[in-house]
């Protein structure tokens, strides 16, 4: 239960454009990364397997596979480090957390693709899936 006070401390620093995303998407999570005096955009790809918390401390974790080695980043939500949020690819799962995946190997790692037809995209679309598929 979140109490009443802590919500209006926390509103100001809250996002107003919080990307519609689920569990087993593939996200492109844009990062500010400051090297000295230079600052820089880094795109981390990978698969969305968890996402907790509330408010302003939500959190995404986010897993890729790089060689064969697997890489999990958590970025908080409401970050000014984390640029932006585009979604690459539905994912269909029947789990809030997808833990599993870290156990599985080659193309088991996968995660099916949720068909959309046009009719559905067109009643749930939103900005950032309708600039990902023009």
């Amino acid at each position: 239960m979140r109490q009443p006070l802590m919500e209006i401390v926390e509103k100001p620093y809250l996002k107003a454009k919080r990307p519609e995303f689920h569990i087993g998407d593939t996200l492109d999570v844009h990062c500010r990364i400051v090297e000295g005096e230079k600052e820089r955009i880094q795109v981390f790809t990978g698969v969305a397997i968890a996402r907790r918390g509330a408010g302003i401390n939500e959190t995404l974790t986010v897993r890729r596979t790089v060689g064969s080695q697997g890489v999990e980043r958590i970025f908080l939500l409401h970050s000014p480090n984390v640029v932006k949020i585009e979604i690459k690819r539905r994912g269909k799962v029947r789990r809030s957390k997808l833990y599993y995946l870290r156990d599985r190997i080659g193309k088991a790692r996968k995660v099916r693709e949720l068909r959309v037809t046009k009719k559905q995209a067109a009643a749930t679309t939103t900005p950032e899936l309708a600039s990902s598929s023009a």
